[in-house]
């Protein structure tokens, strides 16, 4: 962990650059978009990195980040502040998300304020869009960090790897295993015209 400050704050700016401590005691990193999303780089490190190394990397996932986990994770040491830089071109706009009401396959897809798209989740053309979430900064992001970069050694690792969702096609791989684990629990039933999942990365 990197060390507390008691006195942190959130800071949401476009540009704001993170490290972040994950699962396995990698260091990740990560970009605040222009829409207060989190822009996570495809790079891990066990000592933080030059912030122009890490800048260069490519963008591994977008994620909305809960806003108080923030300033809690600053505090605890999970998260470290690394200072602004120059915004990466693709965090300056707003990203395509995905609202999946409980208990329907039809899904919306939004734009910034934006509907864009109301489809079927089993889309092919949606399945690498985000699911509208906020995920905590210590409590899931570690987790998902390591299962957005190295999905094997997550699912070697983390307890439950298998409930980390995140992008559609993932979510969708979730819905399937809560069906296989809990079979008589109607909650948990698949629809009878739902399309299983084929991917596993």
């Amino acid at each position: 962990m990197f060390p507390e400050d008691p006195k942190a704050r959130t800071d949401l700016k476009a540009g704001t650059l993170y490290a972040v401590w994950g699962t396995g005691d990698w260091i990740y990193y990560g970009q605040v978009a222009g829409d207060k999303s989190v822009g996570f780089f495809a790079r891990r490190d066990r000592e933080i990195a030059g912030s122009a190394a890490v800048i260069d990397s490519s963008i591994m996932s977008r994620v909305s980040v809960a806003f108080p986990s923030v300033g809690r994770a600053l505090r605890a040491g999970a998260w470290k502040k690394l200072g602004k830089y120059p915004l990466r071109r693709e965090l300056g706009d707003d990203r395509p998300v995905v609202q999946w009401p409980v208990g329907t396959l039809e899904v919306t897809v939004w734009t910034g304020r934006v509907q864009s798209l109301v489809t079927r989740v089993d889309d092919p053309s949606i399945q690498d869009l985000e699911v509208i979430a906020a995920w905590d900064a210590i409590a899931h992001i570690p987790d998902r960090l390591l299962m957005d970069h190295a999905p094997k050694e997550a699912s070697s690792i983390v307890k439950n790897a298998w409930s980390i969702g995140g992008p559609v096609w993932r979510q969708r791989r979730v819905k399937e295993e809560l069906a296989r684990r809990f079979p008589d629990n109607p909650t948990h039933r698949l629809p009878a015209d739902w399309v299983p999942v084929r991917r596993m990365v």
